[in-house]
């Protein structure tokens, strides 16, 4: 509970813009910060990359097939990705 408590409620949360009136307040602010912790937050075990990259590079090693951006951090010497289990 520390981290999301911290992160999504404290007062001074990047996640917040006022003060929580009601249910849908919080609601909306657990949405907005999970979506952010599973998608965006950089992962210390991910190469401190955001899921969404590093799925997308992932995918890009098995099937050769992603964005040009993707396909340039590649090129440009990032490490190779651990085999899937």
């Amino acid at each position: 509970m520390g981290l999301f408590k911290n992160e999504a409620v404290a007062k001074d949360s990047p996640f917040r813009a006022g003060p929580l009136m009601a249910e849908s307040d919080v609601v909306e602010i657990v949405v907005d910060w999970v979506h952010w912790y599973s998608n965006e937050r950089l992962h210390s075990t991910l190469g401190y990359r955001a899921p969404v990259e590093f799925e997308e590079l992932y995918y890009h090693e098995i099937s050769a097939s992603l964005p040009d951006e993707a396909a340039r951090k590649l090129a440009a010497g990032v490490k190779k990705l651990p085999a899937k289990r």
